[in-house]
């Protein structure tokens, strides 16, 4: 499968002197399926390679790169909407990496614009949000209603003029979830970036990596998701950090998920681990592409899409939800 090629490669960019012009199409399939393909072009830099392959890796560094001026826009164009408020804001995510200048930034595709708020003030954020040009992506009433009473994040909005969208997150995980984090904690040891943002302390960052992967969704985009935790944990490397982080992902409930990224990540992109049985399972999932990019293991998609599902809310809650879905014309992946 083309998904463990992408993580060799990540992992020993070297081998790519054995590549065939098959091999390449599987490489690079891969890399853009994944939203990898930034990452691919800036781990393989400098070396030799077929002049189409290096025309590909080029145009994605640059594309990479744009991607990183338009993220940092907008977060600032966030932090201008929200600064009268005088109100902490947090970046997630990818736009988080590139801000606090982390290595897992280094050609990272970044999308949505992801920031953490105190829960007391989501409705201010929400109106400056709107006066300064946001305006909602979801207008179902019953999409809104489930974000607004389930979720940890405000419906998304996105910009009139800019064509961009933010979540504004009180959480980062569904009020419905098993494990509950300490949002305020989250906040209250934010990094500050000197320009009226923050980022999630080193150990959180890595939590809510863990969290987003394997507590709150189907591992869709887990091969990137896990490259990100490779990246931070070698940035930080330190006798005892990863103990640290070990104890704060248990302070937050999520103890669980921080020990699988952890061996997950060593297993696919460092010097190796021990994987549970249950372990190879999620390993098969994010690698699960062909030759050509496309996901071929519809069963462990679907098996996992149902399985973010109940880890989001009861069963009885999620038949309810799924069922309302299916009559308003939603059907899942497959």
């Amino acid at each position: 499968m083309s998904g463990v090629l992408l993580a060799r490669t990540m992992r020993n960019p070297a081998q790519i002197a054995t590549l065939d012009a098959a091999g390449w199409t599987a490489l690079i399939g891969a890399a853009r399926a994944e939203q990898m393909l930034g990452n691919l072009a800036h781990r393989l830099e400098g070396l030799a390679m077929p002049a189409a392959a290096a025309r590909i890796l080029a145009d994605a560094r640059a594309s990479a790169g744009q991607g990183r001026i338009a993220a940092l826009w907008e977060a600032e164009m966030a932090r201008r909407a929200l600064a009268p408020l005088g109100v902490p804001v947090v970046l997630l995510k990818g736009t988080a990496f590139v801000a606090a200048g982390l290595s897992a930034g280094a050609g990272r595709s970044i999308g949505d614009l992801d920031i953490l708020v105190p829960h007391a003030v989501l409705d201010v954020v929400e109106h400056a949000l709107l006066a300064a040009g946001w305006e909602w992506v979801k207008p179902d009433p019953y999409d809104d209603a489930y974000y607004r009473r389930w979720m940890h994040e405000l419906p998304p909005l996105i910009h009139r003029s800019r064509d961009r969208m933010i979540d504004v997150h009180h959480t980062i995980l569904p009020r419905t979830a098993r494990p509950t984090p300490d949002a305020a904690l989250l906040i209250a040891d934010a990094m500050p970036l000197g320009n009226g943002l923050s980022v999630l302390s080193r150990e959180d960052m890595l939590v809510h990596a863990a969290a987003h992967l394997f507590a709150d969704g189907d591992l869709a985009g887990g091969l990137r998701n896990l490259w990100d935790i490779h990246c931070l944990l070698d940035e930080w490397d330190a006798p005892g950090f990863r103990e640290h982080v070990s104890t704060r992902a248990r302070h937050h409930g999520l103890g669980e998920a921080i020990a699988r990224a952890m061996r997950l990540s060593d297993a696919l992109y460092g010097a190796g681990a021990k994987l549970t049985a249950a372990d190879r399972w999620f390993v098969r999932r994010v690698t699960g592409r062909d030759g050509w990019g496309v996901q071929r293991r519809k069963a462990s998609e679907q098996a996992f899409y149902l399985r973010g599902h109940l880890l989001r809310m009861p069963p009885p809650m999620l038949a309810r939800h799924l069922w309302t879905k299916w009559r308003k014309g939603y059907r899942p992946i497959g």
